[in-house]
């Protein structure tokens, strides 16, 4: 089996990394899954898809849970029946999950060029400036994770990317972030954490507590 590494991101908050080596059948034979779980994954028309859905269930067996354990909320967010926080993200051939006593939002993004061509639909591009074309490239992904990680901490309806999440400026080399929340008459904070795995950026935001 392929576990990869875990990430402590904080006291109390650590992130798992399962490396998806495995086939299909493989992965399949190793996991519970409750009736609702077997009928989504086969609705999956994307084998990749499959097996990074697999490979979260191998991540939650490897903690001690099992499919059982995790359920979802009417807006698709996950939850573990132990009130623990969890956040899912999964890109190609890397799954992953963090767990934490406080609500937390991750995403796993491979580096691909397409996140840097779509740029100015989600950020201020003008955080690209001065940067070689590489560079570039990991920040937009950075970004693009920010974002996503901000949308699943606050899992509401009508956010938008590019009109309501503000990164503050932040270099490569920080590995930090903070990013602000415009949205529905309020400002709310988030604390952002990055890094690479292999050809991926994983990013993850936690709420700053009033």
């Amino acid at each position: 089996m392929a576990f990869h590494k875990s990430i402590e991101l904080k006291p109390n908050t650590t992130a798992y990394f399962w490396k998806i080596d495995e086939e299909y059948n493989t992965l399949f034979r190793s996991v519970i899954l409750k009736d609702v779980s077997l009928a989504r994954l086969e609705q999956m028309k994307s084998e990749s898809h499959q097996k990074g859905f697999l490979a979260v269930r191998m991540l939650l067996q490897h903690l001690g849970y099992n499919d059982y354990d995790l359920y979802y909320d009417e807006y698709g967010k996950p939850h573990l029946k132990d009130g623990q926080h969890i956040s899912i993200s999964h890109s190609n051939g890397f799954s992953c999950i963090a767990i934490s006593d406080q609500n937390i939002g991750i995403d796993l993004e491979i580096l691909k060029e397409k996140t840097l061509k779509i740029a100015p639909r989600y950020m201020n591009v003008k955080h690209l400036e001065n940067l070689s074309t590489n560079d570039k490239l990991i920040k937009a992904t950075i970004v693009w994770g920010i974002k996503e990680c901000v949308f699943k901490v606050k899992n509401q309806a009508g956010i938008s990317f590019l009109d309501h999440i503000f990164e503050d400026e932040f270099s490569l080399e920080d590995k930090k972030a903070t990013v602000q929340l415009h949205f529905e008459n309020k400002i709310e904070h988030f604390s952002i954490v990055f890094d690479s795995i292999e050809e991926y950026i994983f990013v993850s935001a936690f709420q700053h507590l009033q």
